[in-house]
């Protein structure tokens, strides 16, 4: 997976993330709907193991959740 620099910083991030949102479940007000912990975990491993090391997410994504 090809990495860049990060603005100023020394950190090399991938050049495709992963989106979490869904990762936060849907059980609150603009859920993504329903997820399962298994397949998220499944997913996060499945993104690292190609190189992928940049990961969006935030508190706000299911209340914490992801």
């Amino acid at each position: 997976m090809e990495k860049r620099q990060l603005g100023h910083t020394d950190m090399q991030i991938s050049v495709i993330g992963m989106g979490a949102w869904a990762i936060g479940g849907g059980g609150w007000l603009n859920g993504w709907g329903p997820q399962d912990d298994a397949e998220s975990i499944a997913t996060i491993h499945g993104a690292i193991e190609r190189g992928i090391n940049w990961i969006d997410t935030a508190a706000v994504y299911g209340l914490g959740r992801s």
